[in-house]
Protein backbone atom coordinates (compact mmCIF):
# COMPACT_ATOMS: atom_id res chain seq x y z
CA UNK A 1 0.00 0.00 0.00
CA UNK A 2 1.33 3.54 -0.59
CA UNK A 3 2.14 6.43 1.20
CA UNK A 4 -0.70 8.01 -0.13
CA UNK A 5 -3.32 5.38 0.45
CA UNK A 6 -2.04 5.44 3.84
CA UNK A 7 -2.72 8.75 4.40
CA UNK A 8 -5.98 8.86 3.16
CA UNK A 9 -7.63 5.86 5.02
CA UNK A 10 -5.53 7.74 7.91
CA UNK A 11 -7.62 10.57 7.38
CA UNK A 12 -11.12 8.69 6.25
CA UNK A 13 -10.72 7.37 9.99
CA UNK A 14 -10.38 10.56 11.44
CA UNK A 15 -13.10 12.04 9.76
CA UNK A 16 -15.43 9.33 10.57
CA UNK A 17 -14.14 9.45 13.91
CA UNK A 18 -14.96 13.35 14.26
CA UNK A 19 -19.04 12.52 12.37
CA UNK A 20 -19.76 9.99 15.35
CA UNK A 21 -18.31 12.35 17.99
CA UNK A 22 -20.81 15.48 16.48
CA UNK A 23 -23.56 13.85 16.29
CA UNK A 24 -23.81 12.22 19.83
CA UNK A 25 -22.66 9.01 19.52
CA UNK A 26 -21.48 7.37 22.02
CA UNK A 27 -21.43 3.54 23.52
CA UNK A 28 -23.71 1.80 24.28
CA UNK A 29 -24.30 1.54 28.24
CA UNK A 30 -22.08 4.91 28.52
CA UNK A 31 -24.21 7.63 29.47
CA UNK A 32 -21.97 11.10 29.82
CA UNK A 33 -23.46 12.36 33.61
CA UNK A 34 -23.05 15.54 34.73
CA UNK A 35 -20.06 17.11 36.73
CA UNK A 36 -22.71 16.58 39.69
CA UNK A 37 -22.95 12.91 39.64
CA UNK A 38 -19.27 12.54 39.81
CA UNK A 39 -19.51 11.20 43.25
CA UNK A 40 -22.73 9.20 43.66
CA UNK A 41 -24.25 7.25 46.60
CA UNK A 42 -27.05 4.94 46.15
CA UNK A 43 -29.39 4.46 48.98
CA UNK A 44 -31.21 1.56 49.13
CA UNK A 45 -33.29 -0.87 51.37
CA UNK A 46 -31.73 -4.29 49.50
CA UNK A 47 -28.69 -2.65 47.49
CA UNK A 48 -28.76 -6.35 46.10
CA UNK A 49 -32.00 -6.07 44.00
CA UNK A 50 -31.33 -6.42 40.22
CA UNK A 51 -32.12 -2.98 39.71
CA UNK A 52 -29.48 -1.47 42.40
CA UNK A 53 -27.40 -4.08 41.11
CA UNK A 54 -27.09 -2.50 37.67
CA UNK A 55 -27.50 0.98 38.25
CA UNK A 56 -24.55 1.08 40.15
CA UNK A 57 -22.87 -0.63 37.30
CA UNK A 58 -23.72 1.64 35.13
CA UNK A 59 -22.82 4.48 37.06
CA UNK A 60 -19.34 2.94 37.46
CA UNK A 61 -19.39 2.89 33.36
CA UNK A 62 -20.18 6.30 32.97
CA UNK A 63 -17.34 7.60 35.45
CA UNK A 64 -19.35 8.50 38.12
CA UNK A 65 -17.27 7.16 41.41
CA UNK A 66 -19.57 5.22 44.13
CA UNK A 67 -19.10 6.73 47.58
CA UNK A 68 -19.73 4.31 50.98
CA UNK A 69 -21.57 7.28 52.63
CA UNK A 70 -24.19 9.48 51.68
CA UNK A 71 -22.25 12.41 53.36
CA UNK A 72 -19.03 12.18 50.87
CA UNK A 73 -21.31 11.83 47.90
CA UNK A 74 -21.43 14.76 45.27
CA UNK A 75 -25.23 13.62 44.79
CA UNK A 76 -27.81 10.92 46.56
CA UNK A 77 -29.88 8.43 44.43
CA UNK A 78 -32.63 6.89 46.61
CA UNK A 79 -34.53 3.84 45.05
CA UNK A 80 -37.60 4.44 47.15
CA UNK A 81 -39.48 1.42 46.09
CA UNK A 82 -37.84 -1.84 43.78
CA UNK A 83 -40.60 -4.70 43.20
CA UNK A 84 -40.80 -7.47 40.92
CA UNK A 85 -44.45 -9.00 40.73
CA UNK A 86 -45.53 -12.08 38.87
CA UNK A 87 -49.00 -12.94 37.90
CA UNK A 88 -50.68 -15.39 35.98
CA UNK A 89 -52.51 -13.99 32.98
CA UNK A 90 -54.37 -16.78 31.51
CA UNK A 91 -55.24 -20.84 32.50
CA UNK A 92 -56.13 -23.62 30.94
CA UNK A 93 -59.21 -25.35 31.05
CA UNK A 94 -58.55 -27.21 34.03
CA UNK A 95 -57.67 -24.16 35.41
CA UNK A 96 -53.70 -24.44 35.31
CA UNK A 97 -51.21 -21.60 34.93
CA UNK A 98 -50.43 -21.30 30.99
CA UNK A 99 -48.95 -17.71 30.81
CA UNK A 100 -47.68 -15.68 33.21
CA UNK A 101 -46.29 -11.94 33.64
CA UNK A 102 -43.19 -9.66 34.96
CA UNK A 103 -43.41 -6.67 36.30
CA UNK A 104 -40.86 -4.84 37.71
CA UNK A 105 -41.18 -1.12 38.59
CA UNK A 106 -39.12 1.18 40.47
CA UNK A 107 -39.00 4.99 42.15
CA UNK A 108 -36.12 6.83 42.57
CA UNK A 109 -35.09 10.46 43.18
CA UNK A 110 -32.00 12.01 43.04
CA UNK A 111 -30.60 14.91 45.38
CA UNK A 112 -27.49 16.94 45.92
CA UNK A 113 -27.55 18.23 49.72
CA UNK A 114 -30.94 19.75 50.19
CA UNK A 115 -31.59 20.49 46.80
CA UNK A 116 -33.39 17.78 44.51
CA UNK A 117 -32.01 17.29 40.97
CA UNK A 118 -34.88 15.06 39.90
CA UNK A 119 -38.49 14.67 41.56
CA UNK A 120 -39.21 11.15 42.67
CA UNK A 121 -39.67 9.29 38.95
CA UNK A 122 -41.53 5.99 38.74
CA UNK A 123 -40.32 2.94 35.73
CA UNK A 124 -42.01 -0.02 35.03
CA UNK A 125 -41.28 -3.12 32.59
CA UNK A 126 -44.08 -5.44 31.85
CA UNK A 127 -42.63 -9.19 30.22
CA UNK A 128 -45.22 -12.25 29.57
CA UNK A 129 -43.66 -15.99 29.03
CA UNK A 130 -45.57 -19.10 28.96
CA UNK A 131 -45.41 -21.37 31.47
CA UNK A 132 -45.52 -25.13 31.71
CA UNK A 133 -45.59 -27.36 35.29
CA UNK A 134 -43.88 -29.92 33.25
CA UNK A 135 -40.71 -27.57 33.24
CA UNK A 136 -40.96 -26.35 36.61
CA UNK A 137 -37.63 -25.64 36.74
CA UNK A 138 -36.91 -24.12 33.56
CA UNK A 139 -39.21 -21.85 33.79
CA UNK A 140 -37.98 -20.69 36.97
CA UNK A 141 -34.83 -20.07 35.58
CA UNK A 142 -36.33 -18.20 32.64
CA UNK A 143 -38.35 -15.84 35.01
CA UNK A 144 -35.30 -15.42 36.71
CA UNK A 145 -33.27 -13.91 33.86
CA UNK A 146 -36.06 -12.28 32.35
CA UNK A 147 -36.53 -10.19 35.97
CA UNK A 148 -32.56 -9.26 35.65
CA UNK A 149 -33.50 -8.19 32.14
CA UNK A 150 -36.31 -5.89 32.87
CA UNK A 151 -33.90 -4.30 35.88
CA UNK A 152 -30.95 -3.84 33.52
CA UNK A 153 -33.64 -2.04 31.07
CA UNK A 154 -35.17 0.50 33.85
CA UNK A 155 -31.41 0.75 35.21
CA UNK A 156 -30.77 2.01 31.53
CA UNK A 157 -33.74 4.35 31.22
CA UNK A 158 -33.03 5.77 34.71
CA UNK A 159 -29.58 6.33 33.38
CA UNK A 160 -30.43 8.49 30.25
CA UNK A 161 -33.00 10.71 33.01
CA UNK A 162 -29.79 10.90 35.34
CA UNK A 163 -27.41 12.09 32.01
CA UNK A 164 -30.13 14.61 31.36
CA UNK A 165 -29.62 16.59 34.31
Amino acid sequence: MSARAAGLRAGLAASAGVLLGACGFHLQGREPLPPVLATVYVETENPQTDFAVHLRKSLLASGARLAREAQDASAVVRILDDTATRSVVSVSASNAPVASEIRYSVRFTVSAGERELLPPQTLAATQAFSFDERLLLAKENEEDILREALARDLASVAMRRLSSL
